[in-house]
């Protein structure tokens, strides 16, 4: 599966879709989307169902966006996350930290 990344306006909800193999080569795009994101919708959920391998720099770059949004107070939440993602989070105890839901439409409850 190719590398994407997309970004989908759903009802006052901005989605960032990510598919493929987050690396170092790849984290800075995740984290400019993730950020543009954020700049511009009061909520923001970050898809990860698509995700086949996710390293230290992605989730470097998903940290910055949850602290980013808790800094102004946005909603932020990690979408479906794929169970290569959710075992990354779970040794690194993040999925403690990070809200973790299993819908788009849960990020704004």
């Amino acid at each position: 599966m190719a590398n994407q990344c997309t970004t989908e306006s759903l009802d006052g909800l901005l989605l960032v879709r990510v598919a493929g193999e987050v690396d170092l080569s790849w984290s800075q795009s995740i984290r400019k989307a993730v950020l543009d994101a954020l700049s511009r919708a009061p909520a923001v959920g970050v898809d990860l169902s698509r995700v086949t391998y996710i390293d230290s720099s992605g989730i470097a770059a998903l940290v910055e966006g949850f602290q980013t949004a808790r800094g102004k107070g946005q909603r932020f939440a990690l979408v479906a996350a794929s169970p290569q993602v959710r075992a990354v989070l779970q040794l690194a105890r993040l999925d403690r930290v990070f809200p973790m839901v299993d819908t788009a439409e849960a990020v704004r409850a």
